[in-house]
């Protein structure tokens, strides 16, 4: 998929959405936590998710934190709404619950970029490499690496790793570049994957929105098409470099309590832009490109959420072995140190 195939309908992301007003049932919230009680289930939900879903939700942010939250949970159920690699890395960092995502189909076009047979012949070709992945891949993918990394910490596991050493980074070649520009490292190798809904992100877009708001701060997440252009463009004075910050969307959400900007351009998926509004009403938040919404993402609808507590659907597997691999990725990732605004 490319970006060319981003073309769906912007959702309301404001917050001020009912359940009524979508047609819900008015009740459904309360339907959902008494479901939840019922299952002895939490209920996570990524920040790209539906507004609506992420204010029902105990828990909402990127999908290692939460992965870690449900891992230190005493719910018997963890109910994932995000898309599948997620409710997988949930399920690999505790493989004693039973893991639901409200749709299986919801996938990610990144983590899609690469597979485990792909990677087997990528290390094949650089033998005595160290394969650093992106949480945004699947179970499989992280039980072929080495370490896994999130875009907060990317630059800090891949310097944590011996000079000599050639490192393939996979699967995301815009926070791929921008760890290499960080690290200065030459021998790093950088898989040519992406996020359809971050390269849709252009540099054009960007200059676009900036020449429009001259005073405004501008967030832009690492896996955006424009995250590298963003720091020539700073360097060049075309964007205003102390107002411009290159974050994970942890450090956007800890970023939006702190600032007081009157706007903030947002470079991610404007699901984001709920949390961010909620964390700082007195700020206002816009995105960089309006149309970047990840259909996977809004797959997960209230509708299904209510199914998937009503039915016990879908249930999320990872064969034991594979899981047991994985694990040690995200766990040599921890270990190394994962920042406090983490994540994706």
């Amino acid at each position: 998929m490319t970006a060319r195939e981003m073309t769906v309908p912007v959702p309301t992301v404001a917050g001020t959405t009912t359940a009524g007003q979508a047609g819900l049932d008015p009740d459904w919230a309360r339907q959902v936590r008494r479901l939840l009680r019922e299952r002895d289930a939490v209920l996570l939900a990524h920040n790209y998710q539906d507004p609506r879903i992420q204010d029902v939700a105990d828990h909402v942010g990127d999908s290692l934190a939460l992965s870690r939250i449900a891992a230190g949970s005493d719910a018997s159920t963890i109910v994932f709404a995000g898309v599948h690699f997620m409710a997988e890395t949930a399920k690999i960092l505790a493989p004693d619950r039973t893991v639901l995502i409200p749709d299986a189909a919801a996938g990610c076009s990144l983590a899609d970029t690469i597979t485990a047979d792909q990677l087997r012949a990528w290390k094949a070709e650089h033998p005595g490499a160290v394969v650093v992945a992106y949480v945004n891949t699947t179970a499989e993918v992280k039980a072929e690496s080495d370490v896994c990394c999130t875009s907060s910490n990317a630059v800090d596991v891949v310097r944590s790793l011996p000079a000599e050493s050639d490192v393939l980074f996979l699967p995301d070649q815009f926070l791929g570049s921008h760890v290499r520009r960080v690290t200065g490292r030459q021998n790093m190798h950088v898989w040519m994957g992406e996020c359809h809904v971050h390269a849709g992100i252009s540099a054009t877009h960007l200059r676009e929105r900036v020449a429009a708001e001259p005073e405004a701060e501008v967030l832009i997440h690492p896996e955006c098409g424009c995250a590298t252009p963003a720091m020539w463009l700073t360097s060049v004075g075309d964007l205003p470099a102390q107002r411009t910050h290159v974050l994970s969307t942890g450090g956007m959400l800890e970023h939006a309590r702190r600032t007081s900007a009157t706007k903030v351009l947002v470079a991610t998926e404007v699901g984001m832009l709920h949390q961010l509004r909620k964390a700082n009403p007195g700020t206002v938040f816009e995105p960089v490109n309006e149309r970047a919404v990840c259909r996977y993402m809004k797959m997960i609808t209230p509708e299904k959420l209510l199914r998937c507590l009503r039915e016990g659907v879908d249930e999320v597997t990872v064969d034991p072995q594979v899981a047991a691999r994985a694990r040690q990725a995200v766990e040599r990732m921890i270990a190394i140190g994962t920042p406090a605004a983490g994540g994706e």
